[in-house]
């Protein structure tokens, strides 16, 4: 609407206990691939770098209105208004306020998830993402040499995105007191339970435990799973040190990606990195021609660990792709869709 070019984003992590030092802003380039992005979302959204803006100092500030009285009409019209003289002539312009993006509840969901078309890890993270994958698989062939076990034609790995760490329990927590619900913090053993009560999975299974390592104060999460459930972490798996050597940003890109390749994925509704997993999961069945998202033999199976399903088991999740708000993406809910 404004015609104008995106100006490169740095990424960021929103940690808010006491690790300051691993917030550490990366550029766009550094994560995913700059040149692919732009090929693959043209018409849609474009990314410029720095370097190409002759004048830096010539901004325009636009100032964005907040609060739920911010309604669709009023952005249209600000936007339609910025595309005109005299904003026209500033090279660049900057959208600054509360939230100084739309708000989320005018997006619909399938506008926005066209992004995940177009940002592809950089070559060097997913290959490092390929090792991950590869040593899980190598355990599950470990224990399918022992018996009649799991074969590699057969469900490959579960990935569980474990929200035990300090920094989300702290916020959950609060989240719970602020919206009344009493289902977004899950300790570790309702996690354990969930997960083993999720019928079809064909034991014995590689459990992968994505967690962030810094941020975690329990050092038992490796016990108390039910028999036939193998939980390996990056430590035990033998990929800490895959990890160790990259920024705090870069480690979540891989788990994010080899959360993405599981077979199963369980995750908590109100994790942004969670659903995220699952949007993503949902535009890729859809793509294959899936018509029921949810039933328990489809490819890219998810579910949410902090909702109780069927028989004590996780809530069947599948992204809602024709919802009109960005609410339960951006901020989460108990209300996911799964049909």
């Amino acid at each position: 609407m404004l015609n104008r070019t995106l100006l490169m984003p740095s990424l960021s992590e929103s940690l808010f206990y006491k690790e300051v030092h691993l917030l550490k802003p990366i550029s766009f380039d550094k994560v995913f691939q700059f040149e692919k992005f732009n090929s693959l979302c043209k018409g849609f959204v474009q990314l410029a770098q720095y370097s190409e803006v002759s004048n830096r100092t010539d901004i325009f500030e636009l100032q964005k209105g907040s609060g739920r009285r911010w309604t669709v009409q009023k952005d249209l019209d600000q936007l339609r208004q910025f595309g005109k003289h005299p904003y026209d002539e500033y090279e660049i312009i900057r959208i600054v306020g509360k939230n100084p993006f739309l708000w989320h509840d005018h997006w619909p969901v399938k506008d926005y998830a066209k992004i995940f078309e177009c940002l592809v890890l950089r070559e060097e993270i997913s290959r490092e993402a390929d090792k991950v994958v590869s040593k899980i698989r190598d355990e599950n062939r470990k224990f399918s040499q022992e018996g009649n076990y799991l074969s590699l034609q057969e469900v490959s790995y579960v990935a569980v995105h474990m929200r035990i760490e300090k920094d989300w329990m702290i916020h959950c927590k609060k989240l719970e007191q602020r919206s009344n619900i009493s289902e977004i913090c899950s300790s570790k053993e309702q996690i354990m339970q969930r997960v083993g009560n999720i019928s079809g999975l064909k034991a014995p299974i590689v459990i992968y435990l994505a967690v962030a390592d810094d941020l975690l104060e329990d050092n038992s999460i490796l016990t108390g799973w039910k028999e036939g459930l193998l939980p390996f972490e990056k430590k035990k798996l033998g990929v800490l040190d895959i990890y160790k050597k990259q920024p705090y940003l870069i480690q979540s890109a891989i788990d994010y990606e080899v959360c993405l390749r599981s077979d199963v994925f369980i995750g908590n509704s109100f994790s942004t990195f969670s659903s995220l997993v699952v949007l993503d999961r949902t535009q890729k069945m859809i793509a294959m021609g899936t018509r029921e998202l949810c039933g328990t033999n489809v490819r890219w199976l998810s579910y949410a660990y902090n909702l109780e399903g069927e028989s004590n088991s996780p809530r069947l999740w599948a992204t809602n792709m024709s919802d009109s708000s960005l609410q339960a993406i951006s901020y989460g809910s108990n209300r996911i869709s799964c049909r």
